[in-house]
């Protein structure tokens, strides 16, 4: 399995290789950028080239990029909606530097505009992007969310909704997110109820859209809605859970992300714990 964690890029994106490895990744999520803020410098070049030397020096696999907190594509808000649009443009050229192929994003928020119009105007923003920036190279990733508030994306149906109203759907695919997930109602805690998700997500999505998972725990019960992570073996999924996934050979290849609470204090142990479940 292809085990690994968010990793820091503090003091140069280039030091997160190094980081990742010492943590015992196999593979890393990294912010191209502070994800709080809009703007930022663009790459340099050269730091794109350690960068990817420092990966493969470093033995990561695959880095995954996780877009900014502050975009958001199904926004009813014109200037938003439009500040939104040309930052994911940026995710997107970054990834491109830095040879990363996979971009994560949360698909967006309606903000009262209604479902049926915000799962649109998500599919609109990514066409435009995509548009701007080219086919190819970079994947846009869909985030299952909990499905707080206005927020979407919190079903298959509706990931599988956005990739139908795409024009490039070869160029999209979908995280899943552990704790998202069962805290949106899919029970991957139990065998059949996990069972149950994955066969419901190959019907209604497809496996081939498989692109990343990020493995959290959840401090919230089954359907609650609460995005909130907790550390392996320590919320409502529990290391029986995680059993599932450690062993489903359908995604030996696929990076598996640790975001939980503690981040590197704790992700090396959780990834030893994580190491563990799997059957030899």
């Amino acid at each position: 399995m292809l085990l690994g964690a968010h990793v820091s890029i503090s003091g140069g994106l280039d030091k997160a290789p190094e980081r990742g490895r010492a943590l015992s990744c196999d593979c890393m999520q990294i912010f191209s950028k502070n994800q709080m803020q809009w703007k930022a410098k663009p790459i340099d070049l050269d730091e794109a080239e350690r960068f990817k030397e420092g990966s493969k020096a470093q033995g990561i696999v695959e880095t995954v990029i996780h877009d900014s907190y502050l975009i958001n594509l199904g926004s009813p808000e014109r200037s938003l909606l439009k500040q939104s649009r040309e930052a994911f443009l940026d995710e997107m050229v970054r990834a491109k530097h830095l040879g990363v192929r996979s971009l994560v994003f949360h698909p967006g928020a309606h903000m009262g505009a209604g479902e049926q119009a915000g799962l649109k105007k998500i599919a609109e923003s990514m066409n435009w992007a995509r548009n701007a920036f080219g086919s190819g190279d970079v994947q846009q990733v869909l985030e299952i969310t909990a499905g707080q508030g206005s927020v979407l994306g919190y079903s298959f149906e509706q990931l599988a909704k956005i990739i139908s109203l795409v024009g490039d759907q070869r160029s999209v695919g979908v995280c899943f997110d552990s704790c998202h997930a069962y805290a949106a109602g899919y029970d991957v805690k139990t065998r059949t109820g996990y069972q149950r998700t994955f066969d419901l997500f190959d019907e209604i999505i497809g496996f081939e859209y498989l692109k990343a998972m990020h493995i959290n725990d959840s401090k919230g019960k089954l359907g609650s809605r609460l995005d909130r992570h907790e550390q392996i073996g320590k919320g409502f999924i529990g290391l029986d859970g995680f059993k599932n996934f450690m062993n489903d050979r359908r995604f030996e290849k696929i990076p598996m992300i640790l975001e939980t609470p503690q981040g590197d204090k704790q992700y090396r142990k959780e990834l030893k714990i994580l190491r563990s479940l799997i059957r030899k």
